[in-house]
C-alpha cells in the first residue's frame, strides 16, 4: 500500500471514531438513539422504582425497626427478627400451617392439572367446551369464589352435605372443625387449577408423535408411554409448575380470609394471613416487614434447591 493511501486509511479510522463518548465508545448518533429509547421506556423504569425497588428497600429497612403508621420508625436491629424465630408461637402456627398446605395442595393440583391435561388432549367432540368449562374456574373472582364454596360446604345445607347424607355418610362441619378446615381448603385450590391445566396442554401438543408410534411399535403401553415420553418431554413445565404453584401456595390468602379469618382454633392462619394481620390490624408494620423477608428467603431457598435437584431430572429440547 502507498503512503497516501496507508494516510487516508488512517484519516477515515479517525474519522470514524471522531465523536465517540470516551465512556461508554458510543458516537452521538448511536447516544441519540439509546436517550430516545430510555424516554419511551421512562414510564416504565418509574414505575419500578417507586412501585417495586423502593418498597423492597423500604420494607428491608422497615423490618429492622419498631414502626406504626402513627409513629415514626424506631430501629431496633434484628429484633423482629429474633421475636419471630424465638418468642412468637403464632408465627410457629402460621408457618407449620402453610407448610402443610404447600406439602398437599402443590402435589395434588399438579397431578389433577396433568390428568385434566391429558383427558383434554384426546380427540373428542365438544373438546373446545369441555377446555373451557374446566378453566373457567382460575378466572372467577377469589372472593365470589369462597362464597361459593362456603355454601357448598355448609353442614345443614350445602350440597356436598346433602349428597353425603344421601350416601349414608357422616356429615363433617368443614370450616368449623379444625382437623377437616385445611383439608377443605385443599379441596378448593384443586377448583383453580385451570391455568395450570392450559400450561400442560400446551406442553403435550408439543410432544412429537413419531415417539409415541416408536413406542407402539415397540409394544408399550399406555401407562409406559406416559411415564417414559410423556413425563420427560414435558418435565421443563411440570418444574414451571411446580415452582409458580409452589410460590402461591406460600401467599395462600384470600380464601382463609374470606371464610374462616384464620379459624377455628387457629388451624387455618396462614402465613400471609398472619402478616396481614400484624400489618393492619395490629399496626406493626416493622414486625409484617420481617415476616415478609423471612417468607422472601424460605421460598427462595426452597425454588434454588428445587432447581438443584431436579438437575438431572429435566429434559430439555436439544440439550
Amino acid at each position: 500500500m502507498s503512503a497516501t493511501g496507508h494516510i487516508s486509511g488512517r484519516s477515515g479510522g479517525a474519522s470514524r471514531g471522531a465523536g465517540r463518548h470516551p465512556l461508554f465508545g458510543l458516537n452521538r448518533r448511536e447516544l441519540r438513539k439509546i436517550g430516545v429509547g430510555l424516554v419511551f421506556i421512562s414510564p416504565w423504569i418509574v414505575g419500578f422504582l417507586a412501585l417495586s425497588l423502593y418498597p423492597i428497600i423500604a420494607s428491608f429497612y422497615y423490618s429492622l425497626t419498631r414502626y406504626s403508621p402513627i409513629s415514626s420508625p424506631r430501629f431496633i436491629g434484628l429484633f423482629n427478627y429474633e421475636k419471630l424465630l424465638y418468642f412468637d408461637p403464632l408465627f410457629i402456627k402460621a408457618l407449620t400451617n402453610t407448610l402443610y398446605f404447600v406439602v398437599f395442595a402443590v402435589p395434588l393440583g399438579n397431578m389433577l392439572a396433568l390428568a385434566l391435561a391429558v383427558l383434554l388432549n384426546q380427540k373428542v367432540k365438544g373438546l373446545s367446551v369441555f377446555r373451557t368449562i374446566f378453566y373457567l374456574p382460575s378466572i372467577l373472582p377469589l372472593v365470589a369464589t369462597s362464597i361459593v364454596w362456603t355454601w357448598l360446604l355448609h353442614p345443614q345445607y350445602g350440597a356436598v352435605s346433602v349428597i353425603m347424607a344421601e350416601l349414608g355418610l357422616p356429615i363433617i362441619s368443614w370450616f368449623s372443625d379444625p382437623n377437616w378446615a385445611k383439608p377443605a381448603l385443599i379441596m378448593m385450590s384443586m377448583w383453580g387449577t385451570g391455568w395450570m391445566m392450559l400450561i400442560y396442554l400446551a406442553a403435550l401438543q408439543d410432544v412429537p408423535q413419531e415417539l409415541y408410534d416408536v413406542a407402539s411399535l415397540d409394544g408399550a403401553s399406555l401407562w409406559r408411554k406416559f411415564r417414559h415420553v410423556t413425563v420427560p418431554m414435558i418435565s421443563p413445565i411440570i418444574l414451571f409448575n411446580t415452582i409458580v404453584g409452589l410460590i402461591g401456595a406460600f401467599q395462600y390468602f384470600t380464601e382463609a380470609y374470606v371464610i374462616t379469618e384464620g379459624g377455628p382454633g387457629d388451624a387455618t392462619l396462614f402465613y400471609s394471613l398472619y402478616l396481614f394481620n400484624n400489618a393492619f390490624a395490629y399496626f406493626k408494620m416493622g414486625y409484617a416487614s420481617a415476616m415478609a423477608w423471612l417468607l422472601f428467603l424460605v421460598i427462595l431457598i426452597l425454588t434454588f434447591l428445587i432447581f438443584r435437584s431436579s438437575a438431572k431430572r429435566v429434559y430439555y429440547h436439544g440439550s
